[in-house]
């Protein structure tokens, strides 16, 4: 069984893969806080409670379709690790025409920081959960 095809462990790899690469972008931008003429960016929101439904209607509490054959369509993620960036919202631009504060970017990577140890936190205790669920119904 592969913890991927669980619709929680979807959501949450999911989730952790777009805080990754919002982390990154951020990275960028505090890196460039100095550059003349620099844009700040930010990821695109997802509504990770939208895609939580759509995968449990998908298949229950398992993958739903089993591609046993190669005439079968395999169902993946429709985001699958890539998110869209966009201008940051908060941003304005000083005098070198840099839309990056420091300030801000700082708070949007502490918020970011504790919303991916949330979905590790959530993550070990699902894991958890079903090793306990495992060694219980063992002989």
């Amino acid at each position: 069984m592969n913890l991927s095809d669980l619709p929680l462990f979807n959501v949450l790899s999911e989730r952790m893969s777009w805080l990754t690469q919002r982390q990154s972008v951020l990275s960028q931008n505090v890196a460039n806080a100095d550059t003349p003429g620099y844009d700040a960016l930010d990821l695109k929101p997802v509504d990770f409670s939208d895609l939580l439904k759509e995968s449990a209607q998908q298949g229950g509490f398992g993958s739903g379709l089993t591609v046993t054959d190669p005439h079968h369509i395999a169902i993946t993620s429709a985001n699958a690790g890539s998110f869209e960036t966009q201008p940051s919202d908060e941003a304005d631009a000083n005098l070198s025409g840099n839309t990056v504060s420091n300030e801000e970017e700082m708070m949007k990577v502490s918020d970011t920081q504790a919303q991916y140890q949330a979905a590790t936190n959530i993550y070990a205790k699902a894991v958890g959960m079903m090793r306990t669920a495992i060694d219980r119904s063992g002989p």
